[in-house]
């Protein structure tokens, strides 16, 4: 594995790997919701590259950028052992130097929700990606079903935009009483770690009373809200549109059922898809078997 840390060296290495090439965009801190992306990546590309990229854009003054978990030397072995063929790892003065000034800003998807309570994050998020897409010209890039607004933030802006990357989403990786993977749990503590999974179970809880025929969003979340477990403080459970995140008026599929908790001063965020009648998931991208890769010789003189 190959190892860059500039957007040209990044670019002039991922043109020479072997096409399709698939992206898997991180912050470091490795779990196995990563792997099972890279793993997702590898078995549909030729090649794989990731990404390591605390970004500082998508941070709040009050939030934890300096603090957030940093292990480079293991995430890169990780990445090898999972068959990564490059690892780009930029530093921030190099992303964002002296006189940076533009950002992507992806209109109303973005406003609402996460957008709300964390002003500027999602033109963080979207720049940067945008900036890795310009230095790997991936074929596909590959997002986890957890940070759920995220992924429809990203498929609006390359949609827009006209990026010629497919979005690939991956259904969210749990533990075994179903909280999800996140490189933030670590900052739990005893009491909080023991009622995260309430918040999953609160989730499930709305999709299932959907199912059962409530059609009422708030009747539903309600029910879903009850279920909530203290240390936890619910800060919004609902259900959106999954293409505009817009609160639906009628609990009816597709949609996807949203819900961030509060654990102290970390955020949990979690969310479940509610099918519609074709029976498709609205956010998770299916699987599909790997593309041929072609190669052509050059004519003779």
């Amino acid at each position: 594995m190959q190892i860059v840390r500039t957007p040209g060296s990044a670019r002039a290495i991922a043109r020479t790997l072997a096409r399709p090439v698939g992206l898997v965009p991180t912050m470091g801190a490795l779990h196995a919701g990563h792997l099972a992306l890279v793993r997702r990546a590898r078995s549909e590309n030729a090649s794989v590259v990731a990404s390591i990229f605390v970004n500082p854009l998508q941070f709040g003054p009050s939030e934890d950028y300096d603090r957030y978990p940093r292990t480079f030397d293991a995430d890169a072995e990780r990445l090898e052992a999972a068959g990564v063929d490059l690892l780009y790892a930029p530093e921030v003065t190099r992303m964002y130097p002296p006189g940076f000034a533009s950002a992507i800003t992806v209109g109303d998807v973005s406003r609402g929700f996460e957008g709300a309570r964390r002003p500027g994050h999602f033109d963080g998020v979207a720049t940067v990606v945008a900036k890795l897409f310009h230095a790997i010209e991936p074929t596909s890039a590959y997002f986890g079903q957890k940070d759920v607004q995220q992924t429809a933030v990203i498929r609006t802006f390359v949609r827009d935009l006209d990026f010629p990357t497919n979005i690939v989403v991956a259904p969210t990786v749990r533990e075994d009483d179903g909280l999800a993977l996140s490189s933030r749990n670590a900052y739990l503590t005893a009491e909080q770690r023991m009622a995260a999974p309430s918040l999953y179970r609160a989730i499930r809880a709305v999709v299932d009373a959907v199912a059962a025929g409530e059609r009422d969003p708030a009747r539903a979340c309600a029910l879903g809200a009850a279920l909530v477990e203290a240390p936890l403080v619910l800060e919004y459970l609902a259900i959106v549109d999954p293409q505009t995140f817009v609160p639906v008026r009628e609990a009816v599929g597709p949609a996807v059922v949203v819900a961030v908790a509060a654990a102290g001063a970390t955020r949990l965020l979690d969310n479940a898809s509610i099918l519609g009648p074709s029976g498709v998931d609205p956010i998770v991208t299916p699987s599909r078997p790997r593309a041929r890769t072609f190669s052509f010789a050059r004519p003779k003189r």
